[in-house]
Parts: C-alpha cells; sequence; structure tokens
C-alpha cells in the first residue's frame, strides 16, 4: 500500500505600508513614477548617510499586530541583515531580528476567503492560523531584466515593508489561499496598506515540506520565493506538495533550498540552496536607538477598526440579513460602507442586502469596473427600492430601472418618468382589466374554481398583457381571488 503524505505549508508574507515617505529617509513613495526618480544618499546607502525612522509605519504596524491579536512589544529594536546582492545598494538591510515589534497572533479563516470551488469542502471551518511574528523592515529595489541586459529602479528601496510570518500551520494551498485572503481584507479594512499584489505591494515566499502520515516529525522545508498573486500561490503550492512527494516516495532525499514559480511552465525551478540566520550576521542597528511603542499605542488603540468578522456578525444582528450575505457585504470595506449607507434610508435592508449581493456585484463584474466608479451612489440605489416598495413600479421594471441607473446614473425617478414606466394602481382600472380576463378565459376560471391554484398565474399573466406589464402584480392578484370567490 502507497505511503500517503501530509503537507504543512508556512507563509512570510511582505507587504508595503501605505506611507507617504520612506523608512528611514523623506524620499516619496509612489507607484509607477520614473525609475530612480525617488532617491536619496540615504536609500541609495551613500557612505556617511543616516536613517532616520519613519514614526507613521511603526503605528501601522503597531495598528495590524493589534488586528492580527498579536502582543506588540512595548521596546522593539532595529537590526542589520547584511548581504550582497543588487537590490540592495547598502549591502545591508535594515531589519528587525530578535526583538520584533509584534509577536504571536492569527489570522481568522472564513468560508468566502476560500478558492470558490472549496468553499463546499472545507477541512477545518473557522480555522485560525497562527503567527510567529511581524517585524518592519525597508524593502529592496526592484530589479528588470531585458534581453540583453537587467536594471535596477530604486524607487522601492526603502519603502517600509512589514514581513508577517505564520506557523508552519496550514494543511493545504486552499488554506494557504484563504489566509492571503482574509488577510489582505483586514489590511485594506485598516487602511495600513493596499495589498496589491500586482503592484507589488503584497508578495509572498511559501514554506512547505511533505512528511509521511503517521509521523509528527515535518520533512525538509523547500521555499518558493517572490509569489505575487494568490491564485498562483495555490497552483504553485499544488505542484510543488506533488513534486516532493513523488520524489521523497520514491526513496528520494530532499535539500533545503529555495525555489521559484514559473506560472507560464506550471512549475518550481530552483535558484539557490538556501540560507541559515547565522549566514546574515545581524548585529544591532548602530545608527537607530531601539523604539518604546507605548508613547504611542494609546492612540493605536483607538485606531483599530471595525474587521470584516466583527462587522458580518453586526450586519445580520442589526439588520437581520443572513450569514451569506452579511460575509459579502462585510468582506470589502468599502462595500460594507456603501451598504450601511443606502441602509440608512431603504425600506427593507434585506431587499438592499440582495441587490447589492446580486445585482450591483453582478453589473460590476461584468463591466469590470470597481465600486468606486460604479454610477449608482448608496442613496440612489435606496430610491430605486424605496420605489419599488411604494408600488409605483413592479420588481421586473426594476430590474430595468437599475441597468439604465447603472449604464447613466440617473436617479430611479427620473428614468421611472422619462419611460413611462408608473405602474397602475387604480383598483377599479385593474378591476375592469380582471373581469375581462376572466371572461375571456372560462377554461382557467373553471380550474381555479375546481382547486387547481395554479391557474390564477396564468390569470394574473393576461391581466399583466392586457395592461402593458403596467398594473401593479400585487393589486390584480388580490383583485382576481375577490372576483372569481363570488
Amino acid at each position: 500500500m502507497a505511503t500517503r503524505y501530509i503537507p504543512t505549508i508556512g507563509l512570510e508574507v511582505h507587504v508595503q505600508l501605505k506611507t507617504r515617505s520612506k523608512m528611514f529617509c523623506g524620499c516619496p513613495v509612489e507607484y509607477g513614477a520614473e525609475p530612480n526618480a525617488h532617491t536619496c544618499p540615504v536609500c541609495l546607502g551613500y557612505p556617511g548617510a543616516l536613517p532616520v525612522m519613519n514614526e507613521t509605519a511603526l503605528r501601522m504596524t503597531a495598528l495590524t499586530g493589534l488586528m492580527l491579536n498579536c502582543k506588540v512589544a512595548e521596546i522593539c529594536k532595529f537590526d542589520r541583515k547584511n548581504y550582497f546582492y543588487p537590490d540592495m545598494p547598502k549591502n545591508y538591510q535594515i531589519s528587525q531580528y530578535d526583538q520584533p515589534i509584534c509577536d504571536k497572533g492569527g489570522v481568522p479563516l472564513h468560508e468566502l476567503a476560500y478558492p470558490k470551488d472549496a468553499q463546499k469542502t472545507i477541512a477545518n471551518p473557522n480555522k485560525i492560523v497562527k503567527l510567529v511574528r511581524i517585524h518592519l523592515e525597508e524593502d529592496v529595489a526592484k530589479s528588470a531584466h531585458f534581453e540583453a541586459s537587467s536594471g535596477i529602479d530604486f524607487n522601492r528601496a526603502g519603502t517600509p515593508l512589514m514581513e508577517i510570518v505564520s506557523e508552519p500551520d496550514l494543511d493545504s494551498p486552499e488554506e494557504a489561499f484563504a489566509f492571503l485572503t482574509a488577510l489582505q481584507q483586514i489590511l485594506v479594512y485598516g487602511g495600513v496598506s493596499d495589498a496589491d499584489m500586482e503592484k507589488g505591494q503584497m508578495r509572498c515566499d511559501c514554506n512547505v515540506s511533505v512528511r509521511p502520515e503517521g509521523t509528527t516529525e515535518l520533512g525538509t522545508k523547500i521555499e518558493i520565493k517572490n509569489m505575487n498573486s494568490i491564485s498562483g500561490v495555490r497552483r504553485a503550492l499544488a505542484y510543488e506538495i506533488e513534486r516532493q512527494t513523488k520524489f521523497v516516495g520514491k526513496g528520494g532525499s530532499l535539500a533545503q533550498e529555495t525555489r521559484r514559480w514559473d506560472d507560464g511552465l506550471g512549475q518550481t525551478t530552483l535558484m539557490r540552496i538556501k540560507e541559515s540566520a547565522h549566514d546574515y550576521r545581524y548585529f544591532p542597528e548602530p545608527d537607530l536607538l531601539p523604539v518604546d511603542t507605548r508613547v504611542f499605542m494609546d492612540e493605536v488603540r483607538s485606531q483599530r477598526p471595525e474587521l470584516p468578522a466583527e462587522k458580518k456578525a453586526r450586519f445580520t444582528e442589526v439588520y437581520g440579513i443572513t450569514d451569506y450575505d452579511a460575509s459579502v457585504l462585510s468582506s470589502d470595506r468599502a462595500l460594507a460602507d456603501y451598504f450601511e449607507a443606502a441602509a440608512a434610508t431603504a425600506p427593507k435592508a434585506k431587499t438592499l442586502a440582495n441587490w447589492i449581493s446580486n445585482d450591483l456585484l453582478s453589473a460590476l463584474g461584468a463591466a469590470n469596473e470597481p465600486l468606486s466608479d460604479c454610477k449608482i451612489g448608496a442613496s440612489q440605489l435606496a430610491g430605486l427600492l424605496g420605489i419599488i416598495e411604494s408600488g409605483v413600479i413592479n420588481a421586473r421594471q426594476g430590474k430595468e430601472v437599475f441597468l439604465e441607473m447603472f449604464a447613466t446614473g440617473k436617479d430611479a425617478a427620473v428614468i421611472v418618468e422619462e419611460k413611462g414606466l408608473k405602474q397602475e394602481s387604480d383598483s377599479g382600472a385593474i378591476e375592469a382589466l380582471c373581469a375581462q380576463c376572466i371572461e375571456a378565459n372560462p377554461k382557467a376560471v373553471e380550474e381555479f374554481r375546481a382547486g387547481k391554484a395554479a391557474s390564477i398565474n396564468f390569470l394574473k399573466g393576461q391581466v399583466m398583457k392586457l395592461s402593458q406589464g403596467k398594473a401593479n402584480p400585487a393589486l390584480v392578484g388580490e383583485i382576481l381571488v375577490r372576483l372569481l370567490s363570488v
């Protein structure tokens, strides 16, 4: 019988903080600027240039620690991590080694954080992935490789960078996907980072090993370096787990190493033999004093936002919406704010949640637009639902009005007036149409009176045709039942 192997995964996530300037100098942080436009003697590592700490970056890292239930150290310090590489101008990086700013904590995984195809088969529901630490450092430069040459852009060098290190606490590529998705949501909620992986604002190194089922000692750790998409992490881990399983299953012995992921080829390839901590020759940064976080922690605590899980719980309790709708709405801070702004004037929060979760998000997805570009304001959507609820138009007409609003940004009332969509709610006029329908459809009338309740739907449809779709459907149903019961 073939041996079954169990994967163990740990992640190291690098997150650029949303500060205006770099970690140790005043150069601006700007994505997409001309190469090497934002540099100075400090971030270029000129001899004699001295670093000055960015206090906002320290506060943002402490806030991240609070959001992830870490212990924020009262005293932390910076260290020099020495290595020679073209993207590090000083030939050392200012980082944190033995006294990081945040310790322990965890990232809670929720159902919608998993890939859609895995949400029905979650092995460990409501799992909290444990963290080792969060430390603060400076980012390195960005290398670009061309056909016959390479170049380096030092704009990114010195950008404040958090490294969030998990325990080897993940059991599958799907859990890694959920971890990164949930973490990304929390970081955006806190305003500490945009965490856009396409822009390099969040990057991930994966550590993965396999061990025979029934054993506890972890296998040889292999690192996959510089992953820049959440779906790519899932694919890379799935490939690497299969590769290691086959290799070890045939009696092979793995060596600790660093590999890169080629998404086009769908495979990992060797980069280098992995260094150990002693290879970096860490020592305390002599140009920076230790940091006493107690001087700003009271203010940081006051800035902690309501997080997705907390917001979801409040939405279900206060607005009476389903767990699923609350999960969808709370997964994105902008979407949650939109819902609450609309709920202030919408007639029914449950109906509003359905329209946002289904119609609005579907329209945005089809148009490939972010919510920030949506032409329908929160109060406008609430206005549309108010018009439907009052009976001015029916639900089918409401869908038509919604699409026009999405395309033009016009108010629902304006579109209803322009298109002549106002439905007929005059009971006398509708009763005349119902009488006409009853007279024209004796077979359906007979079936209804004989106990076939479904026949009423046919008759309602005929009345709606006679009214050219403008009759109030609820009123049509009431009048038909009354007339047929005589």
